[in-house]
């Protein structure tokens, strides 16, 4: 799986060329499947409107918006009460997986729950495309700073499927508490590398290799 972890979407040309470089032919050859999971564990983003305009493409965070040639739902909540025939051949026929912000938490505990996250090591030629709690949940924490929704695990624990985690809006003006400054004392309680990153800034994990790509600010961590 090659990853493209965003703060806010793709926000701007350098970010858009990174998701065509991961995804090797036109966005519009490419069907999505996107995933709003994280928006119900938040109050600030849903249920209700906002994972209506995720899904619809009509917010301010490019995401579903830009001209797959298809897009789907994929609602984890759901998945445990079906069977996998219904939703297992629809992941791995996806080109890319399309992930909302929101609460990087709940969404931990719903890839588990739902079975998704077995499945991701097999889908080696999906392209992640990550949002804020989205890219959070990648990590192997998420640092208490983020924590809200209470998991059953009583930890920030999160997928481990990159080895560094993630600040995202960083300088972000309707969160004034996002600093430089914050992200630095977040950093030096996790006891490994993260990065900072504001909503012009995204990483870029394929091969191995990490890269970040950016028009706006960020920092690294080394822990």
């Amino acid at each position: 799986m090659r990853l493209l972890l965003t703060s806010a979407g793709i926000k701007n040309p350098s970010i858009h060329e990174a998701l065509l470089g991961l995804l090797d032919r036109p966005v519009s050859e490419c069907h999505a499947l996107c995933i709003p999971t994280a928006m119900y564990g938040h109050p600030q983003a849903g249920p209700g409107a906002g994972a209506w305009r995720f899904i619809a493409g009509r917010s301010d965070e490019p995401m579903t918006e830009l001209g797959w040639r298809s897009v789907g739902v994929l609602e984890l909540t759901a998945l445990p009460s079906i069977d996998e025939q219904y939703w297992v051949p629809l992941v791995k026929d996806a080109d890319v997986l399309l992930v909302s912000g929101g609460d990087a938490l709940y969404l931990s505990h719903w890839v588990r729950e739902s079975g998704l996250a077995a499945l991701l090591p097999s889908l080696t030629e999906t392209v992640y495309v990550g949002m804020s709690a989205g890219s959070m949940v990648m990590a192997p924490r998420i640092g208490e700073y983020f924590v809200e929704w209470p998991p059953p695990s009583g930890d920030d624990a999160a997928l481990r499927v990159v080895d560094f985690s993630i600040f995202p809006h960083v300088g972000h003006p309707m969160l004034p508490e996002n600093t430089m400054a914050a992200a630095e004392r977040w950093a030096a309680g996790l006891g490994g590398p993260a990065y900072a990153i504001d909503d012009d800034t995204a990483i870029v994990v394929a091969d191995g290799a990490v890269e970040v790509v950016s028009e706006g600010q960020w920092r690294y961590f080394s822990g």
